[in-house]
């Protein structure tokens, strides 16, 4: 079965079984939005919260679909998740990068890379809350506290024979562990995630790197913060710390990899949808291949339907 079929599969069976249950009371937006990996958060990093409308006792689902343009690159995405009792949150995305400023790489190492290539990633994601509340204990100091994983799988085309000569894998494991404090009398949500990664690009170029890169993991923070202008409105901003093992396979910054940024509001009309726009700053993406080796800003456009 090919993968565009077992998502869609995935998102009938969700569909189908979980909109039966799930009726809400959940504060509109403290379920956060759906990050471009399919888990709840903001649109960068994950927060601690579970996604959906789902409350405790009950069984909700959401579906979202992203893009991200920036001057060289653009990224679709879209997936499913589902809620359970809110504790535990099962994901399903996939990503699709227009890599085209990459044919530029044709003839490296002998390697052919085709016109209009097109990077594509699914990634499986599970997030299980174990301590606290950030809605429950907003009053007091303790977060909301889960640990996650993304499983991610990269399809590289005609890049493949890049990946080879860089030494990267087709796919790996993201674990994490994040920390959502909700301050809700002063409509002010804070978070910090730490993740354990290899991955190169959040993984859309591969994982690892063989020498003289890095293979070995690192640990990325990754912070939020979020304040809520009305109930229905949030503004906020993201950072999330990026691992740089690619760069040193060729001289000055041609596959350096900066940290992630945005600044975003969200907005949801009623309790069932939302829509987050943001300006994104990507720094340098293979920058080997785009003009004056320019850092990647844009925007970011995110709709979310939760049950």
């Amino acid at each position: 079965m090919k993968k565009t079929t077992l998502l869609a599969s995935a998102m009938g069976l969700i569909l189908s079984t979980g909109l039966a249950q799930a009726d809400t009371n959940k504060l509109l937006l403290t379920g956060g939005v759906s990050t471009i990996a399919g888990s709840a958060g903001g649109g960068l990093t994950p927060w601690a919260v579970i996604g959906t409308n789902a409350t405790e006792g009950e069984i909700g689902v959401s579906a979202y679909a992203s893009r991200v343009k920036t001057q060289d690159y653009s990224l679709n995405g879209y997936g499913v998740a589902i809620g359970i009792h809110d504790r535990v949150e099962v994901s399903l995305a996939r990503q699709d990068l227009n890599a085209s400023p990459t044919f530029a790489l044709n003839g490296f190492a002998g390697q052919a890379v085709s016109p209009g290539e097109h990077i594509k990633m699914d990634v499986l994601g599970l997030k299980v809350k174990v301590a606290g509340d950030a809605v429950l204990n907003s009053d007091s100091w303790m977060p909301q506290i889960a640990v996650g994983l993304e499983h991610k799988r990269v399809d590289p085309g005609s890049l493949q024979g890049i990946f080879t000569v860089l030494g990267v894998k087709d796919s790996g494991t993201d674990f994490y562990v994040s920390a959502t404090k909700l301050f809700l009398g002063n409509g002010l949500l804070v978070n910090a995630t730490l993740r354990s990664t290899n991955a190169n690009q959040n993984g859309l170029l591969g994982f690892g790197s063989a020498m003289p890169g890095k293979n070995s993991r690192s640990l990325q923070p990754e912070f939020s913060v979020a304040y809520l202008l009305s109930k229905n409105v949030a503004i906020g901003a993201e950072y999330r710390f990026k691992p740089n093992n690619l760069q040193p396979h060729l001289s000055g910054s041609a596959l350096a990899e900066d940290d992630w940024k945005d600044i975003f509001i969200a907005w949801a009309p009623t309790k069932n949808v939302s829509i987050t726009a943001a300006y994104v700053d990507l720094g340098r993406i293979v920058s080997a291949v785009t003009p004056n080796q320019r850092k990647q800003t844009g925007y970011y456009l995110s709709t979310q339907l939760a049950f």
